[in-house]
């Protein structure tokens, strides 16, 4: 019996781009690319590929830092209507998607970041993305917006929490090119019923 559900809500790829180093003094260096061929192992080249990858500040309450895991952030994911919401709210013009380091932006999916995880983003090609789980605004944006435009990154942090979109992997190989058309796919499964309870500390 299927277990997932194909939605009509679908995405349109505006942005891919690559960052081809890790992050270097907290700055990305982040390029855009016209498309992108993905392995199981994500875009090769790409910094975050790798069927494995050392865990980090994500993960540390299950791992400690450094420990070879499954990689299931090879891809950064972002909105932009969220993205724009963003800029606005930091007094921005625009949002360079370079400097915050997004694999794909997307524009025609509502509260994009949210999205259930486990849900699927599927291609025309067949290439299918897995939603791991909402990507949480982290400084190395604030640091290269910052050095564009100087006293403008101390807002992202803010600006962007429940706006930064979602860390994802591959379930199916193909290639994802800008206009192409991405369907949603979410698990026929209802919200657990003790979510909140255990989101309570201790």
């Amino acid at each position: 019996m299927p277990a997932l559900i194909p939605t009509t809500h679908s995405a349109r790829v505006i942005w891919l781009g690559a960052q081809p180093e890790p992050v270097e003094k907290l700055i990305i260096r982040s390029l855009p690319v016209p498309e992108m061929p993905l392995s199981f192992a994500g875009f090769a080249g790409e910094s975050h590929a790798g069927l494995t990858r050392p865990s980090c500040s994500r993960v540390l309450k299950q791992h400690k830092r450094g420990t070879e895991i499954r990689n299931v952030r090879q891809l950064a994911i972002v909105s932009a209507e969220e993205m724009a919401e963003v800029a606005a709210a930091m007094g921005l013009a625009v949002m360079d998607y370079a400097w915050v380091g997004a694999s794909l932006v997307v524009e025609g999916i509502p509260d994009f970041t949210h999205l259930p995880p486990s849900s699927r983003l599927q291609g025309p090609d067949g290439v299918t993305l897995v939603i791991d789980m909402e990507n949480r605004p982290c400084q190395e944006p604030a640091v290269t917006i910052d050095k564009v435009l100087p006293g403008q990154g101390k807002g992202f942090l803010r600006a962007a929490t429940g706006k930064r979109g979602v860390t994802a992997w591959v379930e199916r190989e193909g290639v994802l090119r800008l206009g192409d058309v991405l369907t949603l796919h979410i698990p026929d499964q209802r919200v657990w019923a003790h979510l909140d309870a255990a989101r309570k500390p201790g």
